[in-house]
């Protein structure tokens, strides 16, 4: 593509086709040999540990004697395509039956306390596994209004953040994912 004894010079010819000259010179390295070595262990630990992420990957070598950072560990388990399998909570997995609105909110210059809340759920890791919390805030002033900590996916938690924010005032809209609060769960104050 690029011509070194061409008619136009190689800062020209980089320049139209829109790549740096310097691209033109790189020659790829590979790994160094004691990166594959680090490699090949890392692809054995991985195979005994499968849940193994980068950090216990370190320590684990550490312990055999093998000093390498944990960013090195996670480039190279990435270069490999590895990456730890472990049970992931399922919060967004919506049912087959529940019927998808569209987004109203979009263009709306939401400027006001109590005029637009917010509720949404996320997990929390722990030592043991996670929890689950669900907040409700108030979008124009970022104040969260309640919030509760479950270790199940019920929606009684859910309900009860939102009746304890709806114990206070009431917003003109509340605006929930599909799985944080669903429309049959809700209580019309």
């Amino acid at each position: 593509m690029i011509e070194r004894d061409g008619p136009l010079s190689l800062s020209r010819q980089c320049g139209l086709i829109g790549v740096s000259r310097s691209s033109v010179y790189y020659r790829p390295q590979g790994e160094s040999a004691e990166n594959l070595a680090l490699m090949r262990r890392i692809d054995e630990l991985h195979m005994a540990y499968p849940f193994y992420g980068s950090r216990q990957l370190m320590r684990h070598l550490r312990r055999e004697g093998v000093v390498a950072g944990r960013h090195r560990i996670r480039r190279l388990m990435r270069l490999m395509g590895m990456e730890a399998t472990y049970r992931r909570p399922r919060t967004s997995v919506a049912s087959p039956e529940h019927r998808v609105f569209p987004y109203l909110l979009r263009g709306l210059e939401i400027s006001r306390a109590d005029h637009v809340w917010c509720a949404d759920i996320t997990y929390v890791p722990v030592t043991q596994g996670f929890f689950y919390l669900v907040a409700v805030m108030d979008r124009a002033t970022r104040h969260v209004l309640a919030w509760r900590l479950s270790n199940t996916m019920d929606a009684s938690f859910r309900v009860e953040a939102l009746d304890h924010a709806l114990g206070w005032r009431a917003p003109e809209i509340l605006n929930t994912d599909s799985e944080c609060l669903r429309a049959g769960s809700l209580r019309v104050v």
